[in-house]
């Protein structure tokens, strides 16, 4: 390995130490943080869509650039904390990454798992044509990437420096709604899906984070559901009707209230049903650890910490 390889790696594992380190400058407000992260991370996005495009539909490509942006963006968003922060980034304190990953992709397979045969129930939901192991080797790398950069702009970014600014319930409402605004821009897209995906997905990984404090397993479930979706049962993704096709090509059929019409299930009234279950008990858990602030309970930290 070359000196800057070398170099490259220590300085990439420093970004994740969990190690207090004494603040070299002052921590900027909740309110430019906030501004100066997203603008950080809009280009980490659009540098990930730059990626997935490069890709396309060739299978090694996507896992090798989906792996590339999802560490890309943990890294910048590591060294975005320990610099405008002055702290580690506890939430992604990777000796708990293992499980958080395992449980939540398990939960986000299970949860689209139950919703498809829900639809399945009530005859909307077949498949036609082959497998196609490359197709979803395809979807895997790109979803990767997704769940990876989605997650840190919404839960890591947006959702926790909101809290700050106007406590728990304030940042799952504001997360959620930009987290289904942002499906707007899709080519197959309904103001009914974004609506959808608010609830369904904006509150329930918020309720996650809430009650975990770690982004791991958020972005566990995120991949796990779009992985599901579309890497396995080849359905549409949110409106996005010009991705690869999974391990599947599935076809649905029958009333939009049941399969979500063009949009895909997310749109389907029973994907919101299923994911407000784990939002409760998420909520509900986060409660219990005391992990629900409101604005006052933050500033009073602030001040605190400042005396």
């Amino acid at each position: 390995m070359s000196l800057w390889n070398t170099q490259a790696v220590r300085w990439g594992k420093h970004q994740f130490s969990q190690s207090p380190f004494e603040p070299t400058r002052r921590v900027w407000p909740a309110g430019v943080r906030l501004a100066v992260m997203v603008v950080l991370f809009v280009l980490v996005t659009g540098l990930a869509a730059g990626m997935r495009s490069v890709a396309g539909e060739n299978p090694v490509l996507s896992l090798l650039l989906g792996a590339v942006a999802a560490v890309l963006a943990l890294t910048v968003y590591a060294a975005a904390v320990r610099f405008l922060e002055q702290r580690p980034a506890t939430e992604l304190d990777t000796t708990a990454a293992g499980s958080g990953l395992r449980v939540g992709v398990a939960t986000g397979l299970g949860l689209f798992g139950v919703t498809l045969a829900l639809i399945a129930l009530f005859g909307g939901y077949g498949t036609e044509g082959g497998v196609s192991v490359g197709g979803a080797l395809t979807v895997l790398g790109m979803m990767a990437g997704v769940a990876v950069v989605e997650e840190l702009l919404f839960r890591g970014i947006i959702f926790r420096l909101v809290e700050e600014l106007t406590g728990t319930r304030g940042a799952m409402v504001v997360s959620g709604v930009l987290f289904g605004g942002l499906h707007l821009v899709n080519s197959g897209a309904t103001v009914w899906g974004a609506l959808a995906i608010a609830v369904e997905a904006g509150l329930m990984l918020g309720a996650v984070y809430a009650a975990t404090r770690t982004l791991w397993m958020p972005i566990g479930l995120h991949f796990g559901w779009n992985f599901a979706l579309s890497g396995i049962f080849g359905v549409t993704v949110s409106g996005n009707e010009d991705q690869p096709t999974g391990l599947l090509h599935g076809v649905l059929s029958g009333p939009e209230a049941i399969t979500g019409g063009g949009f895909g299930p997310e749109a389907s009234i029973f994907a919101i049903l299923v994911c407000t279950v784990p939002t409760v008990v998420f909520l509900r858990l986060a409660k219990r650890r005391g992990r629900l602030y409101t604005r006052q309970q933050f500033r009073s930290a602030g001040t605190a910490s400042a005396s």
